[in-house]
């Protein structure tokens, strides 16, 4: 913004003082310095050209969080360790041996997601044209976020893991989708049209259209709060739920300018949403943000990311595959949080119904640690997983 403001005070060229450049001035101010309209200035200095430009823009957003996250991440880990801000572990008679496991992570601080919420949401507003597939996904982001912290406070405040309650938390979950729909449907009627259109790997075309309302909010609420605990339950090991985040955002970023583009799209026979494009910033800051959060929570881990960063980004990622039309896609590229979410639903019901468990506990990922797979290990392992089916779910978009 700085350089845009210099760039209009600086400028001594014909243009800047004539009715044409005062008019590129107030445009650029009134839309609030976003970086992208200095491609309006292209005829002062012909580079500026490149702020018009996805690929290029997207890349600067990356570059952007990943500056301002390793600025701002040791003021926030240092702030969160003054406040005592720290993670509530569960106890021993909880978890039997794996509380031995994780005794070390004992006063590690939470609420980590900050340090992957700040550098987003400033780069992507930074880069990204303000239109509604932005605008829905970093408000469904910052509501989660808060969410999410008001879940971490209650563990810290009470000295319990438990937090918010299950019900009130899908209540609110619940809340923020009908919002997003609503918002959809009054600001963007177009757009919510669109939306009613359900797309499945493999088709060429929408299986179903016109969906009615209750239809489409029930569809994004599983969406969302799906993968908004499906990452929470993974977020389990040092650098676990990240390093996966990392992937899927990455599989992500692809869809989002492929579904942008409408060569792309009618090649790959996806469907084409215009102004969609711009999701891939979104996803490339978070990819770059993502990257400076595993900085500090590689093993052994410096901060937990807690339900202010996993309800969010699980979010995010949901909102933004049901905005460009790949919400089962999500399925397949983010397979390792469907396995964890699985485990748990699968040691539930064989609990229930026969007394027995099938995993020695619960995501599974903490079962591999206790059959003697060292915390690393199960990392690495899982995120190999991760990358494999993030290419899967790319391969999607081909095989129609």
């Amino acid at each position: 913004m700085l350089f845009s403001v210099l760039i209009l005070f600086r400028c001594r060229c014909k243009d800047c003082h004539n009715e044409a450049g005062k008019n590129i001035a107030s445009r650029i101010f009134r839309k609030n310095l976003m970086l992208t309209y200095l491609s309006e200035l292209e005829s002062w200095w012909g580079p500026l050209r490149l702020f018009k430009y996805l690929s290029f823009r997207a890349t600067m957003a990356g570059a952007t969080s990943l500056i301002i996250g390793f600025l701002l991440a040791p003021l926030i880990l240092r702030r969160l360790k003054q406040l005592k801000l720290d993670q509530v572990l569960r106890k021993e008679e909880e978890v039997g041996h794996l509380a031995t496991l994780h005794r070390k992570k004992q006063n590690t601080p939470t609420m980590g997601g900050f340090i992957i919420f700040f550098p987003l949401f400033i780069s992507t507003l930074l880069w990204a044209e303000p239109n509604t597939f932005i605008i829905t996904s970093l408000l469904t982001y910052l509501s989660l976020t808060a969410l999410g912290f008001w879940d971490d406070f209650t563990k810290i405040k009470l000295k319990h893991s438990g937090g918010i309650p299950a019900k009130k938390k899908f209540l609110i979950q619940a809340i923020i989708t009908l919002l997003i729909l609503l918002g959809l449907l009054l600001i963007n009627p177009d757009l919510y049209a669109r939306m009613q259109e359900m797309w499945i790997p493999f088709f060429k075309e929408p299986i179903f259209l016109g969906m009615p309302f209750i239809a489409v909010l029930l569809f994004l609420f599983i969406i969302l709060s799906g993968s908004s605990n499906a990452i929470n339950l993974t977020d389990g090991i040092d650098g676990l739920a990240i390093g996966c985040t990392i992937c899927v955002a990455l599989a992500y970023m692809i869809m989002a300018y492929a579904s942008g583009n409408r060569i792309i799209s009618e090649y790959l026979f996806i469907s084409y949403l215009p102004g969609s494009g711009e999701l891939a910033i979104l996803c490339s800051a978070l990819l770059a943000s993502g990257l400076v959060f595993l900085w500090y929570n590689s093993h052994p881990a410096e901060v937990f990311m807690g339900d202010t960063g996993s309800l969010a980004l699980g979010g995010l990622l949901g909102c933004i595959s049901f905005l460009i039309h790949q919400p089962f896609t999500l399925v397949i590229v983010g397979g390792v949080f469907v396995i964890e979410a699985l485990s748990v639903i699968l040691q539930v019901l064989s609990f229930q119904s026969t007394r027995n468990r099938i995993f020695k506990m619960a995501p599974i990922h903490h079962h591999f640690e206790l059959t003697g797979w060292h915390e690393n290990k199960v990392v690495i392992r899982f995120w190999i997983l991760s990358l494999i089916f993030a290419i899967a779910g790319l391969a999607t978009l081909k095989l129609r």
